[in-house]
């Protein structure tokens, strides 16, 4: 069971699972939708003006069920994107308040109802991460008070619960933080852009365990692959011995 050698780093972005998240109307659909064979688990309102391909999503239930039927394969999709996050984990809340007969997770046990809950809901994304697909989670954003040791700061982090957002953030490999930035032009105007900003920083989440995507990019799913491919490691030349040459 122990290895014997080291697994190489995964070279496809269909290996990694993305958090995608910003205000809302900022484009995190459309992003989405330009990616190769989507399939959208769509649990609210908002492919309206799309052509893509999803399935609607109103209970646990029927998440679960897609999750069967797209890991038993014999399909074409090859990204599956949870639209939203958010809305998948207020499903998981109420079908386990539905299995414990409770309005809320409060009424159990102190943490027993919030412990349920998590767990359903890691279990689910956790199948859904390993299966041979890509796999992008869509979140809105808010703007948090956190403490520091220097005082309070303004952060904006996704939209979900903290424990959820814990969860999902140690789950995924990379998160997109959508943004806004001025960006001047050659005739010394300035224009907004939508950008993705992909590193840490104090003020919003953004993380890339991949190391290959710059800090700033134009929010397009085409210009995100071609930063993603452009940074591949180079396969390893062969060294010729005296003989070969």
């Amino acid at each position: 069971m122990l290895p014997k050698i080291k697994t190489a780093p995964k070279s496809s972005l269909s290996d990694y699972t993305v958090l995608l998240y910003g205000p809302s109307k900022a484009g995190k659909t459309s992003f989405c939708a330009e990616s190769e064979d989507t399939l959208f688990l769509a649990t609210e309102p908002g492919l309206n003006a799309l052509e893509a391909y999803q399935i609607n999503i109103t209970s646990w239930e029927e998440m679960t069920n897609a999750c069967a039927e797209i890991a038993a394969g014999g399909h074409k999709f090859k990204t599956i994107v949870v639209d939203t996050v958010d809305n998948a984990y207020k499903m998981c809340s109420d079908y386990i308040n539905g299995k414990s007969k409770v309005d809320h997770e409060s009424d159990l046990a102190y943490g027993k109802g919030y412990a349920l809950i998590n767990n359903e809901f890691q279990r689910v994304l956790n199948k859904l991460a390993f299966l041979p697909y890509g796999l992008i989670l869509i979140s809105h954003s808010q703007v948090k008070e956190l403490e520091t040791r220097t005082g309070k700061v303004s952060r904006i982090v996704p939209t979900l619960p903290d424990k959820a957002r814990k969860l999902v953030v140690g789950l995924v490999d990379i998160i997109l933080f959508c943004d806004l930035e001025q960006q001047k032009n050659g005739d010394g105007t300035q224009t907004t852009a939508r950008v993705l900003r992909t590193k840490p920083n104090l003020h919003y989440d953004a993380g890339d365990r991949t190391g290959r995507l710059p800090d700033v990019m134009p929010m397009s799913y085409p210009a995100f692959v071609a930063a993603f491919n452009q940074a591949a490691p180079k396969a390893p030349q062969s060294v010729k011995t005296a003989s070969e040459k």
